[in-house]
């Protein structure tokens, strides 16, 4: 049992058998999709290792990124419904072990164990609130202030090493989709930012500098 698992921490005890039974061990490497937007489901994963970005396609020939799931996460209950089909895609973005099980079994367990369904409507409920929040600032909010709040949360999510680079790189595009705007734009910002001291680039690594300018655009 992972210590990391949402669906080991929340089930009692006795369950755990039921798991060992029913329960695989996957892993995704970086690149990997773990399922795709449109997708008839298949299942549900439990990340113990990792980070995944949840995707889906956003106007004609461009994706919006979601969110990052991470250890401690569910993926694929956005397909719980009378579809049964993934509404968003699933990619790891660095090597991902993760526990997984079918709906038929994801089913019994609610069934069978009260606080993990309470913690799955609590795990809903969360969602639901970042999504929001997220939509308001897409909305909102204009693409520098965007693209400032991300690079925030990516240093977060990934840390940083001693030189202050987070110690995972994206590819521009993806902070572009975080952000829900363009390649161009970003790159235009992004330049910006390195030319007055704000940032620092290595290749694809990226480090905040002066951080107080981009909390500053936040407020």
């Amino acid at each position: 049992m992972h210590s990391n698992c949402f669906l080991c921490r929340h089930t009692f005890a006795d369950w755990h058998t039921a798991i060992e039974d029913n329960a695989r061990l996957v892993e995704f490497n970086r690149g990997d999709v773990i399922f795709r937007e449109g997708d008839e489901i298949a299942g549900f994963y439990f990340i113990h290792t990792g980070k995944v970005k949840v995707h889906q396609h956003w106007l004609e020939d461009r994706e919006l990124i979601i969110k990052f799931a991470a250890e401690g996460d569910l993926l694929g209950h956005r397909a719980i419904g009378k579809e049964q089909r993934y509404p968003v895609s699933a990619t790891a973005v660095e090597k991902v072990t993760a526990c997984f099980i079918t709906p038929a079994f994801f089913r019994t367990t609610l069934m069978a164990n009260h606080e993990f369904a309470y913690q799955v409507i609590l795990f809903f409920a969360a969602e639901l609130q970042k999504a929001e929040e997220g939509m308001r600032k897409l909305v909102q909010l204009d693409v520098k202030t965007r693209i400032a709040e991300k690079l925030l949360r990516l240093e977060v999510l990934f840390q940083v090493d001693e030189e202050g680079f987070a110690k995972h790189t994206l590819t521009r595009q993806d902070i572009a989709s975080y952000a829900g705007t363009t390649y161009e734009t970003l790159f235009k910002t992004m330049s910006e930012w390195e030319q007055d001291g704000v940032i620092a680039t290595a290749g694809k690594r990226i480090a905040i500098k002066k951080r107080k300018v981009l909390e500053k655009l936040m407020r």
